[in-house]
């Protein structure tokens, strides 16, 4: 195992991912194929800001957060039975708020009477405000412009940075993480509130940061490819995922601790509900930003790539100068000239002549 992590530190470990494409596009097919199930049969579970609700907001000083959950999770319940809570969140060093499903004017009072009592307050004292599903509506409408303008900006970019292919194989690696992380909410059936909406944005630089650097070094090896015969475009962007996949398993991880941190530690032990929904999102679309960067836009720029005629007639020319010095691809090592077997290889410049075998060494004079 230390040596399968040395090679891959050193770029080594001979991973034939590209090669491996179609196992690739068939976990990526079937992804989107249950995205597509789901969000039709199941579809999304909206929060309060997108469906409306009741909010209500309850003094500090009537306690603990966990004593105020109860109370109101009690109070809507005899009020409502197929009402439901989000959890709580403390706004500031004043008040409490917690959010509702829709409750209509008696069940309104009858809760906040009720949560009176059981925490000895004035009725006066909890306030309420009707949530209007109109806000998260906007709150979509704006995020949904905002992918749009995103994708634009992120596309020309990498037009001019590198060329249309590589501008494509990335944003398809974009809408496969939105897809599959829409999936996975669909599917577990986790609440989407206006803070999933934006971790579903920021997730977007992550995954292309990951992207661009392995395109970055992808266009480095396959710079003038075609004036050699050495390897093929495939065999040169396999060779950039292996020099490049130790520092994406690296990057993620370094982003996924804190995520996790504020998802396990902050939501799930500290109770903070605010960072839950956001802190999900991301660490389930970092996580398939990890993938997409590593086994999907490659493979499918390469894809791309061997669609161009000339890109073509150059893998066939290096298959067929192979063949014809009885070389398989398996022993051909990208970067590295091919050699005739049986023949010697070329001396490098400046190396030491090496003496023909079975010729006697004689001393100069």
């Amino acid at each position: 195992m230390s040596g399968l992590a040395s090679r891959l530190y050193r770029g080594e470990a001979g991973l034939q991912i590209v090669e491996r494409r179609k196992l690739w596009f068939g976990v990526a097919g079937g992804v989107v194929l249950l995205a597509i199930l789901s969000l039709v049969l199941i579809g999304f579970k909206p929060g309060i800001e997108f469906s409306g609700g009741n909010q209500f907001q309850v003094p500090v000083a009537a306690g603990s957060l966990a004593d105020v959950e109860t109370a109101i999770d009690n109070a809507v319940k005899d009020a409502d039975p197929g009402a439901t809570m989000v959890p709580a969140q403390q706004i500031g060093d004043a008040v409490y708020l917690i959010r509702t499903s829709a409750l209509d004017d008696a069940q309104t009072k009858a809760v906040k009477e009720s949560v009176a009592k059981a925490l000895n307050l004035d009725v006066k004292s909890i306030s309420d405000d009707r949530v209007s599903p109109q806000w998260g509506e906007q709150v979509t409408q704006q995020a949904l412009l905002g992918l749009g303008i995103f994708l634009l900006v992120v596309t020309a970019y990498l037009v001019i940075r590198f060329e249309w292919r590589m501008a494509a194989a990335a944003v398809a690696s974009l809408i496969f993480d939105l897809v599959a992380t829409a999936a996975v909410y669909s599917v577990v059936g986790f609440e989407v509130t206006p803070s999933t909406v934006i971790g579903f944005l920021t997730i977007l630089g992550f995954a292309l940061y990951d992207v661009v650097v392995v395109f970055d070094k992808v266009q480095e090896n396959t710079r003038g490819i075609t004036g050699s015969s050495t390897s093929t475009y495939a065999e040169a962007a396999n060779l950039a995922l292996n020099q490049t996949f130790m520092r994406s398993i690296n990057t993620s991880l370094v982003a996924l601790l804190p995520v996790g941190g504020l998802l396990f530690i902050g939501a799930g032990l500290l109770g903070a509900g605010t960072l839950k929904d956001l802190g999900l999102v991301l660490f389930i679309g970092m996580a398939m930003a990890v993938y997409s960067s590593l086994f999907f836009a490659t493979p499918v720029l390469v894809w791309l790539k061997e669609m161009d005629p000339v890109i073509a007639n150059h893998t066939q020319r290096v298959r067929a100068r192979r063949a014809s010095l009885g070389k398989t691809a398996a022993e051909v090592v990208p970067g590295q000239p091919v050699v005739a077997v049986g023949a010697t290889s070329a001396p490098k410049a400046g190396a030491k002549p090496v003496r023909p075998a079975g010729r006697p060494a004689t001393k100069r004079r």
